[in-house]
């Protein structure tokens, strides 16, 4: 699959209706994110059951924004609409692979149990 631009107006459809989506925040006059292009896009073409985003935030800074995003590029792995990763700086080609073999890992009954017990746990404390 190619990687998608996304919009504020598109990111839902695109981002909610996917098992799992890396999201690329990032601008064209931003030297780490000219390096880490090509390697966001050969993982796309290797892993094409996943969606591969990316966010100018330049041309989208309400979207960057509404994310927190402060510095580029900033990853971010969305899986069953759960943030399982975001952090700032350019990931080398191993990295990145690593970073999607073990967000397919990751057991999202146990993540949504741990959001519910946390939520439940700030009811508590209100």
């Amino acid at each position: 699959m190619a990687t998608v631009e996304l919009t504020a107006q598109n990111f839902d459809d695109i981002v909610g209706g996917a098992d799992m989506a890396l999201v690329d925040f990032w601008a064209a006059w931003c030297g780490p994110c000219r390096t880490f292009g090509p390697i966001f896009d050969r993982a796309s073409s290797k892993h094409t059951d996943l969606v591969f985003a990316k966010v100018d935030t330049e041309a989208q800074p309400d979207l960057a924004q509404a994310f927190g995003i402060t510095s580029i590029p900033t990853l971010m792995v969305i899986r069953d609409k759960v943030i399982l990763y975001a952090q700032p700086g350019a990931l080398p080609e191993k990295a990145l692979e690593d970073l999607i073999e073990q967000a397919r890992k990751v057991d999202m009954d146990e993540v949504r149990a741990g959001i519910q017990a946390d939520q439940e746990a700030k009811g508590a404390d209100a």
